[in-house]
């Protein structure tokens, strides 16, 4: 294992009226291998910005979505594997997001990485077994459950 490296970040559960959630899938390269990556859009949070704020830009930047209303905080979870020599160690701040699918504008992808993300939209109650990472799949598991606290659906 490598030297610890922490990083907090911050992303959202996005979904539309019809409750569907907002993926964002890539073939990247990992390890010498083109990996398919399907994700939830979160990114690192700046000096001084909220986690709120992190989440909005972030969402906006990798899928084009900007204009997303905050419905609940989907709370934090700790993620950690080793990367390039180092062994991270990810604090994940998620929100449960709505937005207008249809009301895209232009993404801002801020890295070559992040400019191969292309935005899906999944039904909710597949979501889950689409992602790439356990993590990920927690925060819709709680999106899923507070939904369904809220206003069951039949």
């Amino acid at each position: 294992m490598g030297n610890l490296k922490k990083i907090l970040v911050a992303g959202g559960v996005v979904i539309d009226d019809a409750r569907r959630v907002l993926l964002i899938e890539r073939d990247v390269l990992r390890d010498g291998k083109l990996v398919h990556e399907v994700r939830l859009p979160k990114g690192h949070l700046n000096r001084g910005e909220s986690h709120i704020d992190c989440a909005k830009r972030e969402v906006g930047e990798e899928t084009g979505y900007w204009d997303v209303e905050i419905i609940a905080d989907l709370g934090f979870d700790v993620s950690e594997f080793d990367f390039k020599g180092q062994h991270i160690v990810r604090i994940e701040h998620y929100y449960l997001m709505k937005t207008d699918a249809d009301r895209r504008g232009e993404p801002q992808p801020c890295g070559e990485e992040e400019s191969i993300f292309k935005p899906v939209w999944v039904d909710l109650n597949v979501a889950k077994d689409s992602l790439t990472y356990p993590s990920e799949k927690h925060f819709v598991e709680r999106a899923i459950n507070y939904l369904n606290l809220i206003s069951p659906k039949d």
